[in-house]
C-alpha cells in the first residue's frame, strides 16, 4: 500500500521491495543524480536521495512533508524517548513529541512542541521557546513564515504566545490561531466563563455556545467567517453578521479567491446541501465533499451522496453517479477545467472534463494541473507498484508516491514537475521534465 491510508480503505505497510523502473529512467550512484531519457514517455528524470527509513523506530503517523514537495519529517521512538528526523537529521531525545510536525509556508522551518521534564516548549527552526505546563495547540507559522502562533498554559490559565509574546489569558483556547493571508492578523476561538468567542487582533466577539470550527479569513485579509453553534442552532457569521440558522452545519465557510463570495455546507430534517453567498443549493442526503471556488471565483463545485451513489456538482450540474469519492474536485488555473477521482466497482480513476481516465487498484495523490492548464497528473498504483499518471502516461515505478503528510505533485513549470517516491527504505526527490 505504501506510506499512506489510501483511497481503497485499506491500512498496509511501506513496502520495502526495490522496483525495476519503467517508462522512464532514473538512476542515483554512490550519492550522484544521473538522469536519463526515455523515448516511450518523452521525459527525463532524475532522484536525489531525501530521508531514510528506519522502520523499528518510524511513526508513520507523524510524517510530514514540506508544501514545496522537497523536504521530509518525522517522529521516531528510542529507548530515550522521541526524536525527530528531519531531512535524515536526529533532533532530540525528548520525552515525547505532544503536536503535528509543522513546516513553514516557505518550506525552511519546522515548528513542533516537545516535552521534557513535565514541561512543554516549542522548538523552532532548531531553537527551543519558552517552557509551559502545556501546549494545546500545534504552532502555526504566519503565510509570509516570519510569524508564529500557539496556544499555551501557565497558571491554569491558557492564552496564545505571538511572536514569543504572552497574549491575554483565558479559561481555554479551542482552536489554533490564524493567521490572515498577508499575515497581519491572527484570530482564534477562546472561552471565559463558560462561554466562547472568537478573538480578532486582541478584541472579543459575540458569546456562543460553541463552535464548529476556527475562524477564517478571507484572501486579502479584510473579512472572516466561521461557524457558530446557539442553544438550538447553528448559524454562519461572516463579518460578524449571522446568517440564516440551521439544524446543523456540514463544511466549514470558504471565501472566493476574489474575497467576494461565501459558501459553506449546512442541512435540516434529515437533508444537506451547500449555500453560496445566502442562497441555498439543491438537498441531498449527504454533502460529502465541501465547496471549492474556481480561481476566478464564478464557479463552485463539490461531491454529494444520494441513493447510495456519490456525484460531483460543478455550477449546479450534476455528473456522473459513482460508488465513491476521494479529494474535492479541482479546477485548473484557468479555471475552464475540473479533474477529481472516484471509484466504480473496484477501480479508482480519474475524470478529467468529464472523461473517465483508466482505473486502477487506487489514487494516492490526486489530480493537479499544471501551471497553463494543459497537463494533469495523479498517482495511482497497480499491484505492489506505484506511479505518476501524466496526461494519461504511467511514469516511473515506486514502492509508492508519497501522499501522507502532504505528500504531492508540484509542477515547478509547464514542463516540470517533482514528487518524494519511496524505494525500499528511502524517499528521494523525483524531478521530471517533460521534452
Amino acid at each position: 500500500m505504501g506510506i499512506d491510508e489510501r483511497t481503497d480503505g485499506r491500512a498496509g505497510e511501506m513496502r520495502r521491495k526495490r522496483v525495476v523502473l519503467s517508462m522512464c529512467a532514473c538512476l542515483l550512484i554512490q550519492g550522484s543524480v544521473v538522469s536519463l531519457a526515455d523515448e516511450r514517455a518523452d521525459r527525463v528524470c532524475s532522484e536525489k536521495l531525501v530521508l531514510k527509513i528506519d522502520f523499528n523506530s518510524f511513526i508513520k503517523e507523524s510524517f510530514r512533508v514540506s508544501p514545496d514537495g522537497k523536504r521530509a519529517a518525522h517522529v521516531g521512538k528510542a529507548d530515550s524517548g522521541s526524536f525527530v528526523v528531519l531531512d535524515g537529521k536526529k533532533e532530540g531525545p525528548y520525552v515525547g513529541i505532544a503536536s503535528s510536525l509543522t513546516f513553514s509556508p516557505d518550506s525552511k522551518q519546522l515548528a513542533y512542541v516537545a516535552e521534557i521534564e513535565g514541561k512543554q516548549f516549542v522548538r523552532v527552526d532548531g531553537r527551543e521557546e519558552k517552557t509551559y505546563a502545556g501546549i494545546g495547540t500545534a504552532p502555526v507559522f504566519s503565510p509570509d513564515s516570519r510569524r508564529l502562533a500557539y496556544g499555551a498554559e501557565a497558571n491554569e490559565k491558557w492564552f496564545v504566545v505571538l511572536d514569543g509574546k504572552e497574549g491575554k489569558p483565558y479559561d481555554g483556547i479551542g482552536t489554533a490561531p490564524v493567521f490572515s493571508p498577508d499575515s497581519r492578523r491572527l484570530a482564534y476561538v477562546a472561552e471565559g466563563d463558560g462561554k466562547w468567542f472568537v478573538v480578532v487582533d486582541g478584541e472579543e466577539g459575540k458569546p456562543y455556545a460553541g463552535f464548529g470550527t476556527a475562524p477564517v479569513f478571507s484572501p486579502d485579509g479584510k473579512r472572516i467567517a466561521y461557524l457558530a453553534e446557539g442553544k438550538d442552532h447553528w448559524v454562519a457569521v461572516v463579518d460578524g453578521k449571522e446568517g440564516k440558522s440551521y439544524e446543523g452545519m456540514t463544511s466549514y465557510p470558504i471565501f472566493s479567491p476574489d474575497s467576494q463570495r461565501v459558501a459553506y455546507g449546512a442541512g435540516r430534517d434529515g437533508r444537506q446541501f451547500v449555500v453560496v453567498d445566502g442562497k441555498e443549493g439543491k438537498e441531498y442526503a449527504g454533502i460529502g465533499i465541501p465547496p471549492v471556488f474556481s480561481p476566478d471565483s464564478r464557479r463552485v463545485a463539490y461531491g454529494v451522496r444520494q441513493n447510495d451513489k456519490w456525484f460531483v456538482v460543478v455550477d449546479g450540474i450534476e455528473g456522473k453517479p459513482y460508488d465513491e469519492m476521494g479529494q474535492p474536485p479541482v479546477f485548473s488555473p484557468d479555471s475552464k477545467r475540473v479533474a477529481y477521482g472516484v471509484r466504480a466497482g473496484k477501480g479508482w480513476f480519474a475524470v478529467v472534463d468529464g472523461v473517465e481516465g483508466k482505473p486502477y487498484e487506487a489514487m494516492g495523490v490526486y489530480p493537479v494541473f499544471s501551471p497553463n492548464s494543459t497537463h494533469v497528473a495523479y498517482g495511482a498504483n497497480v499491484g505492489s507498484k506505484w506511479f505518476v499518471v501524466l496526461d494519461g502516461v504511467e511514469g516511473a515505478e515506486y514502492d509508492d508516491v508519497v501522499a501522507m503528510g502532504g505528500g504531492r505533485i508540484v509542477f515547478d513549470s509547464e514542463n516540470r514537475y517533482h514528487h518524494l517516491a519511496l524505494k525500499g527504505d528511502d524517499i528521494y526527490l523525483v524531478e521530471v521534465s517533460m521534452q
